[in-house]
C-alpha cells in the first residue's frame, strides 16, 4: 500500500482524535483505516499509538512522527500545486472563512456557481463573525465586513455592505412613530453582537452624520434569529438588504426612515502577499470580483 496514503491516514486520524472518525472523513471503514496505521507501524519498526478499549494516545515517536508527516504531506501538496501552475488549471482544496451572513445568503450561491466553472477545484467554507487569524488558521481566503486593520494582507474590496433599518407592521402600530433616528432611543433596537452594532446605530441625512445610541433586551450574533425576532414584532432591526430582503418584499418587514441612509460598510477579500497566486486562488479572486464586486450585484 502507498506509503503516502498510510501517513496521511495516520495523520488524519491524529488530528481528528479517532479511527472512526478519520474513517467518516476518508470515506474508510475504521477497519480499514486501523490497517493502514498498523502497516505504517510494522513498517517503521516501532508504535506510533498507545491503544485503549476507550482512547488512543500519541508514543513520544508517534507525536514526533506526526510532526514530520505533516510536514511531508504539505510539502507533496506544494509540489501537486507547482503542477497546478504549470498546467494552469485551477484544481486542489481552498480554504475560505467569511462573516455567517454574508456566507450564507450571498458568498454560497456563488460559491455554487464556481464549483461549476472550476470543478477540479475542493472548497472548504468556514463561516464565523469571530476574527481568524488567515495565517495561523491556514485559509487562503478570508472575507471580512468593516474597515481594516494594519494587517500586511492583501486586499480585494468587493461591493460594501448595505444595511437597511426595518420592523414588523405588528411592532410599529403599538410604538411611538419613527420619523428620525433620535427616535429609536424610545424604542427596542434587537442588537448584533458584533462590531458598533450593539451600542450605537449610524445615519447619514439632510443634518449631516447621526450616532444614536440603541438599547436592546435582545443581542444576537447571527442575523438570521434577529431577523425572526424583528418578524415577531419584538422590536427594530438594522441588518443587512440580502438578509431583509425577502421580508421587505412580501410586508412582513416595512423599511423606515427612507430619508436617511445607514453608510455601507467596506467588504474585503484577504489574502497572504507572500502566497503563491495559484491556479486556484486566482480564480477565485477573479470570479468573486466579477460575482460580487464594486459593479456586480449581490
Amino acid at each position: 500500500m502507498d506509503r503516502l496514503t498510510q501517513m496521511a491516514t495516520f495523520v488524519k486520524a491524529v488530528e481528528l482524535g479517532s479511527f472512526s472518525a478519520a474513517a467518516d472523513d476518508l470515506n474508510l471503514s475504521p477497519q480499514l483505516v486501523g490497517k493502514q496505521v498498523k502497516m505504517l507501524e510494522q513498517h517503521l519498526g516501532v508504535s506510533l499509538l498507545h491503544r485503549t478499549t476507550r482512547r488512543q494516545s500519541l508514543t513520544d515517536f508517534g507525536r514526533a512522527f506526526y510532526q514530520r508527516a505533516k510536514m511531508i504531506l504539505a510539502d507533496m501538496q506544494a509540489a501537486e500545486s507547482l503542477a497546478a501552475v504549470t498546467r494552469g488549471t485551477p484544481s486542489g482544496r481552498l480554504r475560505v472563512n467569511a462573516p455567517v451572513t454574508y456566507g450564507v445568503r450571498t458568498l454560497a450561491p456563488r460559491l455554487l456557481e464556481y464549483m461549476v466553472r472550476y470543478p477540479q477545484v475542493a472548497v472548504d467554507l468556514t463561516l464565523s463573525n469571530d476574527l481568524v487569524d488567515l495565517v495561523e488558521d491556514g485559509y487562503d481566503v478570508v472575507l471580512r465586513i468593516g474597515e481594516l486593520a494594519s494587517s500586511g494582507l492583501k486586499a480585494v474590496p468587493l461591493a460594501p455592505y448595505q444595511c437597511v433599518l426595518c420592523a414588523a407592521p405588528a411592532y410599529l402600530v403599538r410604538r411611538p412613530p419613527i420619523t428620525s433616528p433620535w427616535d429609536l432611543r424610545q424604542h427596542e433596537c434587537l442588537a448584533f453582537a458584533f462590531s458598533n452594532g450593539r451600542t450605537d446605530w449610524t445615519f447619514e441625512g439632510p443634518e449631516g452624520r447621526i450616532d444614536v445610541p440603541i438599547t436592546s433586551k435582545l443581542t444576537i450574533n447571527q442575523g438570521d434569529p434577529l431577523l425572526a425576532a424583528a418578524v415577531a414584532g419584538l422590536g427594530v432591526v438594522l441588518q443587512p438588504q440580502e438578509l431583509v430582503g425577502d421580508a421587505l418584499r412580501d410586508g412582513t418587514l416595512v423599511a423606515l426612515l427612507p430619508q436617511y441612509r445607514v453608510p455601507a460598510s467596506p467588504m474585503n477579500m484577504l489574502y497572504a502577499p507572500d502566497r503563491r497566486m495559484t491556479p486556484k486562488l486566482r480564480s477565485f479572486l477573479d470570479f468573486m470580483r466579477e460575482a460580487l464586486g464594486a459593479r456586480g450585484t449581490p
